[in-house]
Order: C-alpha cells, then structure tokens, then sequence
C-alpha cells in the first residue's frame, strides 16, 4: 500500500511540474536515436542560453554546449563539454546557406529557440557520429533564480578573474554564491589560463553544485520551498524527451548520484584563421566520439586523464 502511495504520489508531481516545462522539437531527425525507451546507453544534448524560444533571433548564440552520456545503468554520468569556438560545417537553414563557422553559430543561423537547436544537433550528429535520445534547452537567465531558491552554490575559484561583464573581481577559495554572481563567474574565459577551457569547466562544476545543493535534505523536508524550486526549474527549460514521459525519466535519474559525474574536454586546440580565433578538433577529437558511440567512454576517460575531470 505504502509503495503504492509513493507511486501515485511521484505521478501527481510529475504530472505538476511537467505543466511548466515547455515542450518542443528540439533535434533534428538524423540527430535523433529512433527509440523510446531507456534501455542502454544514453546520450543528450544540453544547450545553454540567454535566450527562450520566441526571443528575438539577433545574436542568439549558444552559450554552453555539453552531450551528457550516460553508461547503462545510470550509475555515472560524463558532461562532454564543445568549445563555443569549435569550427565546424554548418549545414543550410532558412537563409543560412551552410558553411564553416563556430558551432555556437549553429543556434543563431537556426534562428534560436526550438530551431537552433535543431540546426546545432544536426551539425554536432554530422561532427560527431552521436544520435541523442533527447535534448535540453536551459534559460540561464531564469536558472538564476534557481540558485537563489537553492539558497546560493558553493563554488570554488581556483584562478583569480575580474568579470568583463560586471567588473567584479572573484578571487581563489571556496565561497558561496548567488545566481548572479555565480553566473557571472561561469562565463569568464578572458585572463584565464586555459581560456575558454577554463569556462567548460567551470560550468561544469557550476552544475555539479546545484545538484548537490538540490539533493541537500533539508530541501526534500520543505515542500514548500521544493515545489517554488521545481518550478523554477520548470520554467527555465524546453526539453525534447524523444517520446520518453517525463515521469519516466525522473525514475531512471533520481538515483544518480552527484560524486559520480566527470567532466569531459574535447580533445582540441586553438587556431586563429584568417584573423579569427577558433578551435579545431585534435586528431578528429582523440576517439572520444568513437568513444561514446561505442559505449566505451569510461575506458577512453581512463586513458585520457588529460581531458577529463571529477566534479
């Protein structure tokens, strides 16, 4: 009886919040795997940006770009990071006609929103080989307002960094953040040692500390400040869940534990080109893609420790 409530109870918030979360066709069809279920390794695709869908399509690139593999089992979780500046074929959209450009173009060529998305899946599945079992569109705007629900993250600075953006300077140690302040840390690349690497990872550790903050007990206990944090979250994002009901995918996620994500770095340097500053893959990306395909990733990690980070 008692697992029963639990059941009717998991499918009464389920079926609250997935009313705030905006739902649209966020992968192109050869980006897409062709199934519905979560047997198997999984892949997804999350993009970052300061704009929902419906924004005005001027400069809408894509601030953040990470494929999160997950092995099967779901037992740990890789968040493969893509250089912003990556220069890849971008192929036509509306009056894009195709072309080499910055991945993070892909989004703006494709107009933002549900299609941007759509162009940078097909350009990162014609990149890479991957086909993703569903994909993310996160508002870091609204996801502000989740770290302050969340009561702030703790992150912690590792190289000393005035914001370009708001001047502020952060400086090394541990310390607690609020939305603002943490985002604004996350988008720093300039002045710091690894460049835009530095910023990858960054927000990798960025999304490792909300989810730790998330998971905290004393925010199950409150479901009062649980459910304003819930649909926060809601509101910041438009999923694509490839046919998967959300409830589903709560289920298979909710046991994954925050100490076993990685932070992934794809192979690659950067090059400037005809005056402009880009990134280019290393040797193809160092087998990493082959890698993930193959559902070999935690092998590749093994032997690649350059690129890879626990989080």
């Amino acid at each position: 009886m008692l697992a029963g409530v639990a059941v009717a109870g998991l499918h009464w918030l389920t079926g609250r919040y997935d009313r705030t979360v905006v739902k649209e066709q966020l992968l192109d069809p050869i980006a897409r795997t062709r199934r519905t279920d979560l047997a198997g390794p999984l892949n997804y695709l999350l993009i970052g940006s300061d704009h929902r869908p419906g924004a005005d399509a001027d400069d809408q690139r894509s601030d953040t770009v990470l494929i999160v593999h997950v092995p099967a089992g779901t037992e740990q979780a890789y968040l493969i990071s893509v250089p912003r500046d990556l220069l890849v074929a971008i192929p036509p959209a509306g009056d894009w006609g195709g072309g080499p450009d910055k991945i993070n173009a892909a989004y703006e060529h494709g107009g933002g929103g549900a299609g941007g998305a759509r162009l940078l899946s097909a350009t990162l599945a014609r990149l890479t080989g991957i086909r993703f079992d569903g994909a993310a569109l996160v508002d870091f705007s609204g996801f502000k307002q989740v770290i302050d629900l969340l009561g702030g993250i703790r992150m912690c600075v590792d190289t000393q960094v005035r914001s370009i953006h708001t001047k502020t300077l952060f400086t090394p140690g541990c310390q607690q953040m609020d939305g603002a302040r943490a985002l604004d840390y996350v988008r720093q690349r300039y002045d710091l040692p690894g460049g835009d690497y530095d910023r990858q990872r960054h927000q990798q550790q960025m999304l490792r500390a909300v989810l730790d903050k998330a998971g905290q007990t004393h925010l199950r206990n409150d479901p009062v400040k649980l459910d304003r944090v819930l649909r926060a979250v809601g509101g910041s994002l438009t999923v694509d869940t490839n046919g998967v009901p959300l409830e589903d995918l709560v289920l298979a996620f909710r046991s994954l534990p925050a100490d076993a994500l990685r932070g992934v770095q794809v192979p690659s340097y950067p090059q400037t080109i005809d005056g402009v500053s880009y990134v280019v893959l290393d040797n193809g990306g160092g087998g990493l893609f082959e890698a993930v395909r193959g559902a070999r990733l935690a092998d590749w990690a093994g032997a690649n420790p350059r690129w890879v980070t626990r989080l």
